[in-house]
């Protein structure tokens, strides 16, 4: 497994389109994702020891900065033929198992990852209204193991100040995790 860190924020670039199969059964894009203040795009999988320890706090702060009008989605772009633990299947099984208050959708050809320049799961893009990037960096404190219940909530107060004005801060952590399982 190889850990990488995420790149820094490129601000104010934009949200780069997508057309995806969700495991709810319907093709998600961009738009249809967008919130009234932004958007959080997350690539997760299945299997990441990154990505487990964090979830249920993903799905927490999803649900908090849907109510600040901050929608999010999830894109899983392993290779689920070298990990089956992320297969499709797996990834509806997770998804229903969790009750997640977002689209989770598979990223089959990676050309979505490769579009938003994902390095590693999770890895964090927040965008205002207008669809321009305002934050890449961590959800908390938490690597392999999950950060103190009182750890600071990077993400969500990222995406909150990001809902209110616009802005994400100019102080970002990166994400640390597994690197993307490209297709050989």
């Amino acid at each position: 497994m190889v850990s990488l860190e995420t790149p820094v924020c490129e601000f104010g670039k934009a949200v780069p389109d997508f057309d995806l199969p969700g495991v709810d059964g319907r093709r998600w894009t961009r738009d249809q994702c967008m919130g009234e203040k932004g958007l959080l795009v997350m690539f997760i999988c299945n299997h990441c020891p990154y990505v487990k320890a964090v979830l249920d706090r993903i799905i927490r702060d999803a649900a908090e900065l849907k109510a600040l009008g901050v929608n999010s989605v999830a894109i899983m772009s392993n290779d689920p033929t070298e990990y089956p633990e992320d297969s499709f299947d797996n990834m509806r099984a997770i998804a229903q198992r969790h009750g997640f208050p977002f689209a989770y959708l598979l990223d089959e050809d990676q050309q979505v990852a490769k579009a938003y320049g994902a390095v590693c799961t999770p890895d964090f893009f927040g965008y205002n209204a207008a669809g321009e990037l305002q934050y890449r960096g961590r959800l908390d404190a938490s690597r392999k193991e999950t950060a103190p219940a009182d750890a600071r909530r990077d993400l969500f107060e990222a995406m909150k100040q990001v809902a209110e004005t616009g802005d994400g801060p100019a102080e970002q952590i990166p994400s640390m995790g597994c690197s993307i399982k490209w297709i050989a």
